[in-house]
């Protein structure tokens, strides 16, 4: 198979990374401006509405956590089994990890609309509410994810000066384990959660289902390694040398393979149990609805289905595909696409169909309608370049990848 050479010139590398940094800074000063307005003129700028209070920025929160936990639950598994020949790759797992988390809570930060009451769940105690679980489960698990990373930026060289951070770095590494261990339960339970926060409303049909929990955890470790492979992929590419051996990248690409697999088995059972073998009146007419109303049937087989599933899985998983990294790479990309578009058909699709019992819509079920405006655009935009930004300077002046591997050209 021929291969493809992403690579860039030496001369051109210096170029191409101060165009890429000034890019990614003008995203993130617009983001910060359309922040600004939201906090100034509240969720008025925004498209939401009482019919439909969650939009694109829970879309990215849900997408940022579901990769991010992904990748630390990667790593997680690495460090608890002592799996060595992964272990290149579980710091970048750890960092994309964060990352992620910390995108999420700044999403969630705009969308809650009185982010200065982010801490009553802490003290006002609601234990029958899937969301104040899920509220500690962020909380704690920002904490787990803090205190993995801070030994990767205690070696630094900036932190050079101050040895006893370094020692510091040292003794939290040795807990690592147990860190591991309470990070990868705090993962399993949010991601579980999230897919809960659906999955109980008895009220909306098309969301009432007790699969979501699983189909939420499965989505997320697919994403999570897709994520953190497709990253160190591309730093390998912009860089001119592997970051990872490829050995280890054809490895690491047919587990994303076989974790997607897991997910589309019970994904596509999922459908053929609520919608091919079974008519529940509930959740045939909230379809019925969305495919009068809004592309939810293209965009659940095509991007979700076919273009963030099957064809991903059949390259990760075919040797001969895998080991071409411009199949790889579109793989990698698809797959987060995937999981993106899956958050958004789930979220969007109970709440653009409303239940019957809603006030105003008995006896005429209308579909709400809702189109992100330009502020949550450049605020989401902000939130990804900050997310780049972080991940490009953190490869560049932090031990991310322990040893590099000079790629064969």
């Amino acid at each position: 198979m021929a291969k493809f050479d992403l690579s860039i010139p030496k001369e051109g590398r210096q170029r191409a990374w101060w165009i890429w940094i000034g890019t990614l800074s003008i995203f993130l000063v617009i983001g910060v401006i359309g922040a600004v307005r939201v906090f100034v003129l509240g969720l008025q700028v925004t498209g939401l509405s009482d019919q439909v209070p969650w939009g694109l920025w829970i879309t990215q929160d849900l997408s940022s956590i579901a990769t991010g936990a992904g990748a630390f639950t990667f790593s997680a598994v690495v460090y608890l089994f002592s799996i060595k020949k992964y272990q290149p790759i579980a710091r970048a797992a750890v960092f994309v990890g964060f990352l992620g988390y910390s995108s999420a809570m700044i999403a969630l930060a705009l969308d809650i609309g009185r982010p200065d009451r982010f801490w009553h769940p802490l003290v006002y105690w609601n234990v029958h509410s899937v969301l104040w679980e899920i509220t500690w489960c962020v909380i704690l698990y920002s904490i787990v994810l803090v205190l993995e990373f801070l030994p990767i930026i205690f070696e630094g060289k900036f932190f050079s000066r101050w040895p006893q951070l370094k020692r510091y770095g040292d003794l939290i590494h040795k807990a690592s384990p147990i860190f591991a261990g309470i990070g990868l339960g705090l993962s399993l339970l949010h991601q579980s959660s999230l897919g809960a926060t659906y999955g109980v409303l008895s009220g909306r049909a098309i969301w009432y289902k007790p699969s979501l929990p699983v189909m939420f955890i499965l989505s997320a470790v697919a994403g999570g390694i897709a994520m953190t492979l497709l990253l160190s992929i591309v730093v390998g590419k912009l860089n001119n040398k592997r970051v990872i051996s490829p050995q280890l990248q054809y490895d690491i690409s047919r587990i994303a393979g076989f974790a997607l697999l897991a997910y589309l088995y019970l994904k596509l059972w999922d459908w053929a149990a609520t919608s091919y073998y079974s008519n529940s009146p509930g959740t045939t007419e909230a379809l019925a609805l969305l495919q009068s109303t809004t592309p939810y049937t293209q965009t659940f087989w095509w991007i979700e289905i076919i273009l963030g599933g099957i064809i991903p899985a059949i390259i990760l998983l075919n040797p001969r595909l895998r080991k071409n990294d411009l199949y790889s790479i579109f793989a990698l990309g698809m797959i987060v696409v995937g999981v993106t578009i899956n958050r958004w058909n789930v979220t969007l699709s109970g709440l653009v169909a409303p239940p019957h019992w809603s006030p105003g819509v008995l006896g005429n079920v209308l579909a709400a309608s809702y189109l992100p405006t330009w502020n949550e655009i450049i605020v989401s935009l902000g939130i990804i370049a900050y997310a780049l930004l972080a991940f490009s300077f953190g490869v560049k002046y932090l031990p991310i990848f322990g040893h590099d591997e000079e790629a064969a050209h």
